[in-house]
């Protein structure tokens, strides 16, 4: 089981975190490129104005193409299997890293827009098809733990990418096209390792009838004597669903059977997105500075935040022991407490010496919490709540709602920033109170919970008090 989910995360939400870490280390190299490809193509400066766009474009378009995947993973996970979908999406990675790596040789700058395009496409799927792969084959008391894979290579994917980022090793002028095609390791190394690994239990038999197979796959994961209480389970799933086949993204929407459990996920997703991380990691290197840190060392100092979320990720497979509803609403509460600390700690910041370090301590507390709560339960909740024929269209909707509040972030954060300076976490406070609030009133614990249990669990929301 362990080794699944490393052979299912190397080249899943590891590549998410990966290439959304390497694209900040050669923002300057990348500029001096676009400037002089423009020079040598139309032998005349490159207006500053247009330059702005073009890296924009540059940075944004991966989050286009991450939508694009989340709206491709389910279908694709559907007609391939969830295994086969994450192995036709290393394809996609590879042809990425080749365009990427060949951009700046050639002097093509199109090649790297759509190189980022691609790995976007990439992220998405993987993002979509991981959780449901880890917490379809994952057996019903370790589900929690093993979902936190997500997490776990998502944040390690982070972290990997600001060292790799260093200017000391890919991050200088002379690496950079290497930094951006080296997206290309994780698809490899995937594309070696999954195939020794069967394909989901429940996949097999739900999905394809294959009730051989699927007692063949749980024997590989699960152990030969362990294997018959989980087939039970799956069976009892499989004739719930009486052959229903697996449903499209619109048909959620107008089934009431899966209503509060579609509203929660996308709670949730838009909540892990807009909670204000991405404000916390632009305050970072402003809070770091104040508190005397010299620039040049600045870039090593953050990566302690990844080191933090790393971390956090890894405790929260241990934590899972009091329940996903317990950490989700403690994380989201512990965020509000941070930002409300953190706004007068920058309000106050030139006033006393200490403050500045309370500063550095709310930044490394906020992304502790959020990977406690939100950034490790979020995507292992959406792959708990809905039973086999929904579970893949529920997982596109979560992945172009996240995607989706992430593209608007980017836009909108630094308007929110500029307007209203270190008063902008009073936004993310509110938002993550109200959150936690929803999540307590209408979220029950799954945890060591069937997918049938957690249904019925919903029954009563869904269909009113006398259902």
């Amino acid at each position: 089981l362990f080794l699944a989910v490393c052979a299912v995360g190397i080249g899943g939400t590891f590549q998410y975190g990966y290439n959304v870490s390497i694209i900040n280390a050669p923002t300057q190299h990348i500029h001096k490129f676009l400037n002089e490809t423009w020079s040598s193509r139309y032998h005349k400066e490159l207006n500053p104005d247009l330059l702005t766009f073009l890296w924009s474009v540059i940075a944004s378009v991966f989050s286009l193409g991450g939508l694009c995947g989340a709206l491709i993973g389910g279908s694709m996970a559907i007609q391939l299997g969830r295994k086969g979908a994450l192995l036709m999406n290393n394809v996609i990675a590879i042809l990425a890293s080749i365009l990427m790596g060949i951009s700046f040789p050639t002097g093509l700058f199109e090649l790297l827009i759509a190189g980022r395009f691609l790995i976007g496409i990439n992220s998405g799927v993987g993002l979509c098809v991981q959780p449901l792969y880890i917490g379809e084959f994952a057996p019903k008391h370790l589900r929690g733990g093993l979902a936190m894979g997500t997490s776990i290579f998502l944040t390690g994917g982070i972290l990997t990418g600001q060292i790799i980022g260093l200017r000391e090793l890919l991050g200088g002028e002379k690496h950079w096209p290497l930094l951006l095609s080296s997206s290309c390791i994780p698809a490899l190394a995937q594309l070696l390792f999954l195939p020794w690994f069967p394909e989901s239990p429940r996949y097999l038999l739900i999905d394809r009838g294959d009730e051989l197979g699927c007692a063949k796959a749980l024997k590989r994961f699960h152990g030969s004597s362990e294997f018959r209480r989980e087939m039970e389970d799956i069976q009892r799933e499989c004739f719930a669903l009486d052959g229903e086949k697996p449903k499209k993204p619109w048909q959620l929407f107008t089934d009431r059977g899966v209503r509060w459990q579609l509203i929660t996920v996308i709670v949730m997703t838009m909540g892990q997105q807009l909670s204000g991380i991405n404000a916390i990691y632009f305050y970072a290197t402003y809070v770091f500075e104040q508190a005397g840190i010299l620039a040049e060392k600045i870039p090593y100092v953050t990566l302690g935040t990844g080191v933090c979320e790393c971390l956090t990720a890894l405790s929260c497979v241990r934590s899972n022991c009091v329940g996903r509803r317990c950490l989700i609403i403690g994380g989201y509460l512990l965020m509000t407490l941070w930002c409300t600390v953190l706004t007068f700690s920058l309000t106050y910041q030139e006033l006393y010496s200490w403050v500045p370090y309370m500063s550095m301590t709310c930044v490394f507390a906020f992304i502790l919490s959020f990977g406690l709560g939100p950034g490790g339960i979020t995507n292992t909740l959406t792959a708990e709540l809905f039973v086999q024929s929904s579970r893949p269209a529920a997982n596109m909707i979560a992945g172009t709602v996240s995607w989706i509040s992430f593209f608007t972030v980017g836009m909108l954060f630094p308007f929110i920033v500029n307007g209203l300076k270190q008063y902008c976490f009073v936004v993310f406070l509110l938002e993550c109170f109200f959150v936690a609030a929803f999540i307590f009133l209408i979220l029950p614990e799954t945890k060591n919970k069937s997918f049938l249990e957690i249904k019925k669990e919903f029954h009563k929301l869904n269909f009113g008090r006398n259902a």
